[in-house]
């Protein structure tokens, strides 16, 4: 799908063919659709090369026109392997349009879309891919603090847990986590060529909106590590507990076991065929009882005592 956007007095308006300034979106294009574009002077490998899942973060340059891979944050949905992940974001520039492209159409690309974005200009090239790194950088710390929130409910399950299914959803996150620190330092390695290229030192306000998006990615990589580690630990800790929280159940249950099974044996003994002792008497039954009884209380005491319950 094509989408042409140009910022007017009015807002930012929707367009059937680019026209300069204008910022054209991609998402998930097809081959006739990427035909189309290269009819508008973008090369074929700038627009193929972000729909490759596993593109690296990077930039490069042919022929005047720049290419910017980054790596933003997308949410699969809480039932997917790995609910948080990363996919490739591509960002063209030319002497004429911003071209974005993109396997998913993504929560930043359609806020950037819906013209809610104050101070937003498809004409001022550069400090657009810097409001689009600052909305990646901003969305990796908004999905993080989600990603603690779930953490710390599962924090809560697992306490009493005696089953592996707390652990394994605490493994998804886990998986996101090295998702995101991964993109993170590729992103960060790209921020600091395209800081070395002084490509966006042509205004002041584009020099300190860079100095922001680097500050704000580098607070993500922080607190990514932070709670990777944290998670890291709490998964040990919690592998313990349950492990603790099992021997705890079977010590009980075989301690049921024991103490059943002497009233059990008393009477298996009683009921055999062959002479036995009080035989004839007739408080024999309830002295039996008695016996059992007192036997089944005393290994209750000791099993109490030496906390085996």
């Amino acid at each position: 799908m094509i989408t042409i956007y140009k910022h007017s007095e009015t807002g930012l308006l929707q367009m059937s063919e680019p026209t300069e300034g204008c910022w054209i979106n991609v998402v998930d294009p097809t081959p006739d659709e990427i035909k189309t574009l290269i009819s508008y002077d973008l090369p074929h490998d700038y627009l193929t090369y972000p729909l490759d899942l596993d593109e690296r973060a990077r930039s490069e340059r042919e022929n005047g026109e720049l290419l910017i891979i980054l790596r933003i944050p997308f949410f699969q949905g809480q039932a997917a392997d790995v609910p948080y992940a990363t996919i490739p974001l591509g960002i063209i520039l030319n002497n004429k349009y911003l071209v974005t492209v993109c396997r998913i159409n993504h929560d930043i690309l359609r806020e950037f879309s819906s013209g809610h974005v104050k101070g937003l200009s498809t004409g001022k090239r550069q400090r657009f891919v810097l409001r689009i790194l600052l909305a990646s950088a901003n969305k990796f710390l908004s999905y993080l603090r989600e990603i603690n929130k779930v953490v710390d409910g599962l924090e809560d399950q697992l306490q009493q847990s005696t089953r592996n299914k707390e652990v394994l959803e605490l493994l998804k996150y886990q998986k996101s986590l090295t998702y995101f620190a991964t993109a993170l330092k590729s992103n960060e390695l790209m921020m600091e060529r395209l800081e070395r290229s002084k490509l966006f030192q042509t205004f002041p306000e584009d020099e300190d909106l860079l100095d922001d998006v680097l500050t704000e990615n580098q607070q993500a990589i922080e607190m990514t590590n932070i709670s990777s580690n944290i998670l890291s630990g709490m998964m040990d800790a919690f592998a313990s507990i349950i492990s603790n929280n099992l021997n705890g159940v079977m010590k009980i249950l075989a301690g049921i076991t024991i103490i059943l099974a002497l009233p059990t044996m008393v009477a298996s003994f009683y009921g055999m065929n062959v002479n036995l002792p009080l035989e004839g008497l007739t408080y024999a039954f309830p002295l039996i009882l008695g016996i059992a009884f007192a036997l089944t209380l005393g290994i209750v005491y000791i099993f109490w005592k030496r906390d085996w319950f």
